[in-house]
């Protein structure tokens, strides 16, 4: 089991039964205490779960959204192949939005060596584009970043989208449904994803197939603001198939 396999299993206990003992789940990953000690205090370093004598507890409520340093380790490989698919779906010369989040992520690291004009709205994207000089162009908005997730909000982000226009908008989200549309766990991150939606010409959502039949807290819209909606080959095909009927467009990757 790969470490990010393993702290996935840890996290995904530890936040079901509320806590764990080292013991426990030493048994469960087949790895050393030795090894569940220095997990449990990687994890609790990300914020994912606190550190209590022989073992840990959860610091997620369930309706809460897992932190960024954890979720970079999840479905990499289905992030690589959405972020792929959209690069695929966006015009040398495009200006393009790009949402905050980990998919969103590896679309910047490929658009980066494309000649397209990119505003991002994290920090991570932001250094991503920034740090080595290529054809692409950046544009920074302004706002505040929100503690370890680095996703742009407040009245700043909000002016910053209200003053442009774009080509394109790629938009990350919490959860998606046909019945409950495009959701996100933060009110704030909700606000920024809809006026993001409101200043672009076309819109493609970034969601692998975990995403399907979730909802979280904060309403966005109703999918059919999404033209475009790149997942992976997981997505439920019921969710996909009642997508399709309102018209958004699912290309699997």
């Amino acid at each position: 089991m790969s470490n990010a396999d393993r702290h996935r299993l840890i996290t995904k206990t530890v936040r079901d039964s509320g806590g764990a003992t080292v013991q426990e789940l030493a048994g469960l990953t087949g790895a050393s205490e030795m090894t569940i000690r220095r997990d449990l205090d990687i994890l609790a370093a990300q914020g994912v779960l606190e550190r209590v004598r022989g073992g840990a507890r959860t610091l997620l409520l369930r309706g809460e959204e897992p932190p960024f340093a954890l979720r970079a380790h999840e479905s990499i490989d289905a992030k690589l192949r959405i972020a792929g698919g959209i690069s695929a779906l966006i015009a040398d010369g495009e200006s393009v939005l790009l949402d905050s989040g980990t998919t969103c992520l590896e679309v910047a690291r490929l658009l980066r060596e494309r000649p397209v004009t990119v505003m991002p709205l994290s920090l991570q994207a932001i250094h991503l584009l920034g740090e080595t000089p290529g054809p692409a162009t950046l544009v920074v908005p302004g706002g505040q970043p929100r503690a370890a997730e680095g996703a742009l909000t407040g009245p700043l982000t909000l002016a910053s989208l209200a003053a442009l226009r774009f080509d394109t908008a790629v938009i990350g989200c919490c959860g998606l449904s046909a019945a409950d549309g495009l959701t996100a766990y933060d009110l704030d991150d909700a606000a920024v994803k809809k006026a993001a939606i409101a200043s672009a010409r076309r819109v493609i959502v970034a969601a692998d197939g975990s995403k399907f039949g979730h909802t979280a807290y904060a309403y966005v819209g109703p999918c059919t603001l999404a033209h475009t909606l790149v997942t992976d080959s997981t997505a439920p095909a019921a969710e996909v198939t009642a997508l399709e009927s309102l018209g958004t467009v699912v290309q699997s990757v």
